[in-house]
């Protein structure tokens, strides 16, 4: 059943009611195989372009992914930007002009050295990316709406700036994604958290490996331990492992490895005697703390309202 949705700009077309369907559809696209897919189809007759008539293309959901860039969380929760520190530059989704690379400057407001409460941060940040999209060079303007849609909130001690976009990938060509760098004048990732930044695409990126051990290694207080490993997982010297039989584990750092599965270490370090072939060890990278990566719509709701957005923001209310 499909539900329609009346839309206004209240502050400046009051009045001018502009209607958009959220429907659910069952088709085969192109790629699938032949396969039948059921999404969620949003769509409206109103223009984006009154006086020349530009319809808006509908919005076919099919997948949840939508890339983001999180602060590290550990510069609290008021910010006291000022005119030396207020710009950072931000990349969406596969942007390749701006400033260099794909990162285009974004300049927030501040109240002069004075602490500002996160949320009015976020607020600013959103609206000085979405307005981007109006000035995105010729070769990124393909990525309007990815600009235009994009959210950014304060939550759970975090900045988080998320895509406009939604699709099947956190990398590759087709990505959505966001990278957040320093910005070259006026920089402020360092108070925002944005020097430690992680992102979706970063995460998605990471494999935990892992490999059988397959020589016995006996406990020493001391001296330069070593195994070795049923294959190769890419561990260099000074990497860190884990080693485990699911009784025991131990962590330790590499010192040196050989053929890519002779490994040695300090045998301090490993406290647990390990018997081959019932013993494994993973290669440690870095990690999302709240998950692999974390999906930012969640459920239908959030997702359906994303496409109304997605819908509106194209809207003229003009008449």
């Amino acid at each position: 059943m499909a539900i329609n949705i009346d839309t206004q700009d209240l502050d400046n077309y009051p009045g001018n009611v502009k209607r958009v369907t959220v429907d659910q559809e069952s088709l085969i696209p192109t790629g699938f195989e032949g396969d039948e897919q059921i999404l969620l189809n949003i769509s409206t007759t109103a223009y984006s372009d009154i006086t020349a008539r530009t319809a808006i293309q509908d919005l076919y959901v099919s997948d949840f992914k939508t890339g983001w860039c999180k602060s590290s969380g550990f510069m609290g929760t008021k910010f006291a930007l000022d005119a030396s520190n207020r710009s950072l530059e931000v990349k969406i989704d596969s942007t390749t002009s701006g400033i260099s690379d794909g990162y285009y400057r974004v300049t927030l407001a501040h109240s002069s050295g004075l602490p500002v409460d996160a949320e009015v941060i976020a607020a600013d940040l959103e609206v000085k990316i979405r307005a981007i999209a109006d000035l995105l060079d010729t070769a990124d303007e393909g990525y309007r709406l990815a600009y235009l849609n994009a959210s950014v909130e304060f939550r759970l001690g975090r900045f988080w700036i998320v895509s406009g976009s939604i699709g099947k990938y956190y990398s590759g060509s087709t990505k959505s994604s966001v990278q957040v760098r320093a910005s070259s004048v006026t920089d402020c990732t360092d108070l925002l958290g944005f020097d430690l930044n992680t992102t979706s695409e970063d995460i998605d990126g990471v494999t935990v490996k892992e490999a059988l051990v397959l020589t016995d290694y006996v406990a020493a207080v001391s001296g330069t331990g070593s195994i070795t490993i049923s294959s190769t997982i890419g561990a260099a010297t000074n990497d860190c492992m884990l080693i485990t039989d699911r009784t025991n584990s131990d962590y330790f750092q590499i010192d040196s490895v050989t053929d890519g599965t002779a490994i040695t270490f300090d045998a301090a370090k490993v406290a647990s005697s390990y018997t081959a072939d019932v013993t494994k060890v993973q290669l440690l990278r870095e990690q999302d703390p709240s998950a692999d990566p974390t999906l930012w719509f969640d459920s239908i709701d959030k997702i359906s309202r994303h496409g109304l957005k997605t819908i509106i923001n194209q809207i003229d209310y003009s008449s």
